[in-house]
């Protein structure tokens, strides 16, 4: 078992041989299961912590990403941090702000590697498909997105566990993972639970399902950069007559690229700026304006309040 998760890890080619690579190390089973395969496959890999000081054992946490990455010779950095009163959000939210942020300054250009597993894709999915409409709900995780890596979606949080103790590796607990007091949580040990009793499958399945669909994502971009022609605007009576899910599209391309941030609140307003006719401008939600002149549709970033900083 554990040759085979190696060589599904090494397949990704995520984790080269030689590559610098940073591993954002909590001391759970997943990130210290990544490690150590990083190490295994000769990357040139160091480690970061971070210690939040939110749990009462996160002391006991620092001391054995030290000790592991002693053992497996590991630059391990470690970022201790407060969060302010005044912080925006919700903790986990802060929480990852706070560990990327630092791992992208740790990386100074080299990979960054997380410890995200099929378990934590089929989870992910589900939280965003209760959460949030539309089709990227159900893409999950992408393997690389910039400079940071998964290079354990293909591999379930049993298999990092059974790696650990075929390596003789310990790993620690986090007692709010068995909480159903974060969504995550609840997702995990009910939804997903109850998804497994009607089919063991239903998590393999669910991760099958949003490879798929991103696959079938990117044959979409390129029809919608074939209905835009590479241009930031549409003429109005040539987005009416393209099929409603390409406008759609159309619509929430167009909105993002105007913003640089997710719209997708934009798509569900195409029948709304179609009944602009030539001329008119409409807020379309997550910051976006559509505005129509002259029969042409392009988008701005809506304008602040007046009297707003």
């Amino acid at each position: 078992m554990a040759d085979d998760l190696l060589e599904r890890v090494r397949a990704t080619g995520l984790l080269a041989a030689g590559a610098g690579v940073v591993v954002l190390l909590s001391g759970g089973r997943d990130s210290v299961c990544l490690l150590d395969v990083a190490v295994r496959l000769e990357c040139s890999v160091r480690a970061l912590h971070v210690n939040y000081g939110l749990r009462e054992d996160a002391s006991g946490d620092e001391a054995h990403c030290r000790a592991l990455c002693e053992q497996l010779g590991v630059a391990l950095t470690v970022h201790r941090v407060t969060r302010p009163d005044d912080a925006p959000g919700n903790l986990q939210a802060w929480a990852r702000d706070v560990r990327y942020a630092a791992a992208t300054e740790a990386a100074g250009g080299d990979l960054v590697a997380v410890g995200h597993t099929a378990s934590d894709q089929a989870e992910t999915v589900l939280y965003r498909l209760a959460a949030s409409p539309g089709r990227r709900a159900l893409l999950g995780m992408r393997p690389r997105s910039g400079h940071l890596v998964r290079p354990l979606l293909t591999v379930t949080r049993e298999e990092t566990g059974a790696w650990c103790r075929a390596r003789g590796i310990a790993w620690r607990d986090d007692a709010t993972n068995a909480s159903d007091d974060y969504a995550r949580g609840r997702v995990r040990h009910g939804l997903l639970a109850a998804l497994e009793a009607v089919d063991a499958r239903a998590a393999a399945n669910v991760v099958r399902t949003s490879e798929l669909l991103r696959e079938e994502a990117e044959v979409l971009d390129v029809v919608v950069d074939t209905a835009l022609a590479g241009r930031d605007r549409i003429v109005v009576a040539y987005l009416a007559d393209l099929p409603p899910a390409l406008a759609r599209l159309v619509v929430r391309r167009l909105a993002e690229a105007a913003t640089g941030g997710l719209c997708a609140r934009a798509a569900t307003r195409l029948a709304d700026i179609l009944a602009l006719g030539e001329d008119g401008a409409l807020d379309v939600g997550d910051g976006a304006r559509a505005v129509v002149s002259g029969g042409v549709l392009r988008f701005e970033a809506t304008p602040p309040l007046a009297g707003s900083p």
